[in-house]
């Protein structure tokens, strides 16, 4: 059997600098390669942030490549492993490549007022939608049908994976990474006698999709996770589950109801 080729990404903090460096020693002395280019695994070392960022960088392999968390600070989402924990871990590649489990992607499509090309995202976590300081003003139309004009602070688009993240925040549910579907999340939105939105969340099968279309104006933001995407003539934004989807080394995977429990309610 050929040796795994693994790439490694860590984030800049000391702690995990050092855990990486560790972690080359050990694979290599277990003669598993280290490929940054085309590599089978993805190691990230670090939190959260570290793998989207890995995932980023990888995204356009997604066929060819899982993905597995070291966390070297507090408890992760997309971590299973603790740094000190790499012996462990490396046997595990040594021994059993595993299996892997997927999770679905959120596919993003910017097009804009003047006829410029589209612009094409992944994410991982979520997209959110905001206008500066002024309150934003979008149609809702669900599989090209209006649904409701939105009116507030902005929007979040999120994965099942996603939805422990700033969804959470902005009063989303939590929804189990094995279901294939996608949520929308108001921010702030304003709801009188005049203006009216569902005010909830909504979630959305895989076999539908969203649009937002915007009201013309120069100051959206729109955000893929830690990506911000500063554009002018904003038409709409249009989302849906995407075709291809992330594969997270099962080698030890923790059971998602007992991450929640871990990261939101148990002490300590």
């Amino acid at each position: 059997m050929t040796s795994m080729k693994v790439a490694i990404v860590q984030n800049h903090e000391e702690k995990s600098q050092v855990v990486a460096q560790k972690l080359r020693e050990m694979l290599k002395k277990a003669n598993i390669k280290i490929d940054d280019q085309r590599p089978e695994l993805v190691i990230s070392i670090g939190g959260d942030g570290t793998l989207l960022s890995a995932f980023h960088r990888f995204n356009h392999r997604l066929d060819e490549v899982s993905f597995l968390g070291v966390h070297t600070g507090h408890l992760g989402f997309y971590t299973d492993w603790r740094d000190f924990e790499l012996e462990e871990l490396v046997d595990s590649l040594s021994s059993n490549r595993g299996k892997s489990v997927s999770y679905p992607l959120l596919d993003v499509r910017i097009t804009f007022l003047d006829g410029k090309p589209d612009k094409h995202f992944l994410a991982l976590n979520e997209s959110t939608i905001k206008r500066g300081n002024r309150t934003m003003v979008a149609d809702i139309l669900i599989k090209d049908e209006l649904f409701e004009r939105f009116r507030g602070d902005g929007l979040s688009v999120s994965t099942p994976t996603g939805s422990t993240a700033y969804n959470k925040s902005v009063g989303g549910a939590v929804i189990h990474p094995s279901i294939n579907a996608f949520q929308l999340a108001e921010i702030a939105s304003l709801n009188n006698r005049v203006f009216r939105t569902l005010g909830s969340p909504i979630v959305i099968a895989h076999t539908e999709w969203l649009e937002v279309k915007l009201q013309d104006s120069k100051d959206y933001l729109v955000t893929v996770d830690q990506l911000d995407i500063e554009q002018d003539n904003i038409a709409s934004v249009y989302y849906r589950i995407a075709d291809e989807r992330i594969h997270f080394a099962s080698y030890r995977h923790m059971h998602f109801w007992r991450r929640v429990k871990d990261a939101f309610i148990s002490e300590g």
